[in-house]
């Protein structure tokens, strides 16, 4: 089953993203680039999914049509 989970990604001065997220807890993901941290972010929301199962059943799962936010550079 696929579950949507909410990411707030911020660029650091660093140069490097950093995702977290107020839908699963501890969740928090570093990367060079935003498709690097998005893919870090799904290997740790997959492990805290299934240490937290029972915290996190009431996360939303996904449909035929959900929201999707598309980011381009112009």
């Amino acid at each position: 089953m696929e579950k949507i989970i909410n990411l707030h990604i911020e660029k650091l001065p660093e140069g490097f993203y950093l995702a977290t997220s107020d839908s699963i807890q501890g969740l928090i993901a570093q990367g060079r680039t935003v498709s690097e941290t998005l893919e870090i972010a799904r290997d740790v929301a997959k492990k805290l999914i299934e240490a937290q199962e029972e915290e996190i059943k009431n996360l939303p799962s996904l449909s035929d049509s959900f929201n999707y936010p598309l980011v381009i550079g112009v």
